[in-house]
């Protein structure tokens, strides 16, 4: 089947990862896709550790990255709350990064520190000057127009990069309430459910393909 999303801002590539364990090599596929992605003059990572408040993350992937390519160095951009988004070290960080990986944890944390603020505004500019952004779990859901409340159950306004759209990253087909829950908000159109060990890869058009094993499932409002 093949899908397109309608971007709402500018980006030369967007990677969504519904999750895995990077350390267990389930994302494996998609990682080394991600760094053959980088601009050659820009071997940087941006790690944003929003959705988990986690510093150690970056390390942990930072050292798998530059064992999968010694040419890129991952950098952990300390946004954790509120004032960080306005840091102008942190949002230089982002801007000059040939990829920003925003982690997986908890899409309350990311969206309520990152949407519509100053480090989100570095993070669209950087998208629109040929960085790679890739996002996993939580963060990954978090691009829509809307997410998951993951502390209580309801929906919360996301970060907004495809019109009329929400994503589930995670998905089992086998329960799919909380895409349907998603869908069911008015201004949705297009619910996308990204398994686990796969991404979706979209490009500035809208155009996407599949990293992966799994299966993306596609649901539209007639």
């Amino acid at each position: 089947m093949s899908l397109t999303l309608t971007p709402a801002l500018p980006f030369r590539l967007v990677v969504l990862i519904g999750g895995g364990e990077f350390s267990f090599g389930e994302t494996r596929e998609i990682d080394e896709f991600l760094l053959s992605q980088m601009p050659a003059d820009k071997r940087r990572i941006a790690f944003l550790p929003t959705a988990s408040g986690s510093a150690e993350y970056a390390q942990h992937i930072g050292k798998y990255f530059h064992e999968i390519d010694a040419s890129v160095e991952t950098i952990n951009v300390p946004v954790y709350r509120g004032r960080d988004n306005r840091r102008q070290k942190n949002i230089d960080m982002i801007f000059g990064a040939g990829m920003i990986y925003l982690g997986g944890g908890v899409t309350n944390n990311l969206l309520t520190t990152l949407r519509g603020s100053p480090a989100e505004l570095a993070l669209r500019d950087a998208a629109a000057n040929g960085a790679v952004v890739a996002a996993i779990g939580a963060a990954a859901s978090s691009f829509g127009a809307h997410a998951r409340d993951m502390h209580g159950g309801g929906a919360l306004d996301g970060l907004g990069w495809f019109e009329h759209t929400v994503l589930d990253a995670g998905f089992d087909a086998a329960n799919d309430t909380t895409l349907r829950r998603l869908m069911s908000l008015p201004d949705v159109e297009t619910g996308v459910g990204i398994p686990t060990s796969t991404a979706i890869v979209v490009e500035s058009s809208g155009a996407t393909r599949v990293i992966g094993p799994g299966n993306i499932a596609a649901f539209r409002k007639r």
